[in-house]
């Protein structure tokens, strides 16, 4: 029942074996970044499930860009400080997020396009969220942070289906 491994090594495996690089001399494309990020990201969203708006706002850099996948934006610490807390003060009545994802990852060579090098915290939870019209809705949120050599958001993209969102509004 046992077998004899002692099988010659062929002229092809000795090529292989010769050519191939030494990876810990080559960084990767990316790998896993510190899990502190995770943390930061988690008590931001309990910042804004509190409502603390400046609080969790105090994490963006001056000059983030907050994005969202239908295409808008916010551009400026200000312009994201001033929509949220709108929206927390007209539309918002209260927010719960559950089912949390976390992946800390750090970019060495972006692939192309618009990539950005460095640390992205990438993260996807459910919301149940109640609005000032007492409706309610239940919904899942994907966001890309990425942070800048401060540790603050200098870009966030946000990917929501706004759809059920503005009708549960009365918004066309």
């Amino acid at each position: 029942m046992l077998a004899c491994n002692n099988q010659q090594k062929t002229d092809a495996d000795t090529k292989a074996a010769s050519t191939t690089t030494d990876s810990s001399t080559t960084k990767p494309q990316s790998e896993f970044a510190d899990a502190k990020y995770t943390e930061m990201g988690k008590q931001m969203l309990a910042q804004f499930e509190s409502d603390d708006v400046d609080a969790w706002v105090n994490n963006f850099a001056d000059n983030a860009v907050y994005l969202w996948s239908a295409g808008d934006s916010l551009v400026g610490k200000k312009a994201i400080a001033d929509y949220w807390k709108a929206r927390r003060a007209n539309v918002i009545d209260s927010i719960k997020f559950t089912n949390d994802i976390w992946l800390p990852l750090k970019v060495n060579t972006p692939q192309k396009g618009p990539d950005i090098a460095g640390v992205w915290l990438l993260s996807w939870y459910q919301v149940n969220v109640k609005y000032k019209n007492g409706k309610r809705l239940g919904f899942w949120i994907h966001n890309d942070l990425h942070y800048n050599s401060d540790d603050k958001i200098d870009r966030q993209i946000q990917y929501i289906d706004r759809a059920p969102i503005n009708a549960a509004l009365g918004v066309r």
